[in-house]
């Protein structure tokens, strides 16, 4: 199989792993993907989840040699449309990209992000690139859209005239560029991604997590809406953390605990 779990504690690594093609998208690589990111959010022992493609590629986007079988097709993908009664939706042709999950994906990225791998790369909560990664709409050369989330999630990091910019050229976008720009949050020396992933994976995973999981929710929920409108819905949406675990953390504060900013002892 092209798609396995390994896990340490609290952190679940996903890897996607068919070096042959740099780790392009097929459909059984799409299927199994979202199995183990489906069971990661429902296994009560896992936190964090880290996204890496072995051999040195994140993901080289959809399998195009498979989208060439497609040709003469009268609606090629149909099984992937979008229901019309908004019962459950059907996976992305690259896989996870429509699923929205309870808990953080951190994408641990070497080589190419490309076309269908940068949306990959969207869909995480956050990106650790190395320093030779490298990030592109390199599907436009050929005439396939962005299908997974690519102009939804871009514009929202980078913001719209950047995103314009990489979707209309459809050119190569250095790790430093993305660092600079907003498309990754983290840059790391090459063959350290996955490593330099799974610390800040194993960090967020000692934190009180419903807090930190409606805290990530709200960020979502909230987008776009009007600031009057955003701060009910974070109000509504994260009070309950609080007499959950942030009254109890108070009164680890009081007792000594992390004091001067340490989170060494929590």
């Amino acid at each position: 199989m092209a798609v396995r779990v390994e896990k340490a504690g609290a952190v679940t690594t996903v890897i996607h792993s068919r070096p042959e093609a740099k780790n392009a998208m097929d459909p059984n690589s799409a299927e199994d993907l979202v199995a183990a990111f489906e069971e990661f959010d429902r296994d009560a022992d896992a936190s964090v989840a880290v996204f890496w493609g072995e051999g040195g590629a994140f993901c080289a986007g959809w399998d195009l040699k498979f989208a060439s079988t497609l040709l003469g097709q009268d609606k090629p993908l149909a099984e992937l449309n979008f229901p019309e009664d908004e019962s459950q939706v059907p996976r992305g042709p690259m896989g996870p990209s429509r699923l929205e999950l309870s808990k953080p994906v951190i994408a641990a990225m070497s080589g190419p992000a490309v076309a269908g791998g940068l949306e990959l790369a969207l869909w995480c909560d956050m990106r650790v690139m190395e320093a030779s990664a490298f990030i592109g709409v390199y599907c436009r050369r050929w005439g396939v859209p962005l299908i997974d989330g690519g102009t939804v999630r871009l514009p929202r990091l980078v913001g719209q005239g950047r995103a314009m910019d990489m979707i209309l050229t459809g050119r190569k976008v250095s790790a430093e560029e993305c660092e600079r720009i907003g498309a990754c949050e983290r840059v790391v020396p090459d063959g350290t991604s996955r490593e330099a992933a799974e610390e800040i994976a194993a960090q967020i995973a000692r934190f009180p997590q419903d807090c930190m999981r409606r805290d990530r929710k709200s960020v979502y929920l909230t987008h776009g809406l009007s600031v009057g409108d955003a701060l009910r819905v974070e109000w509504k949406n994260s009070l309950p953390a609080l007499s959950a675990e942030g009254l109890l953390g108070a009164s680890r504060f009081k007792d000594g605990k992390g004091r001067h900013g340490d989170f060494g002892d929590i």
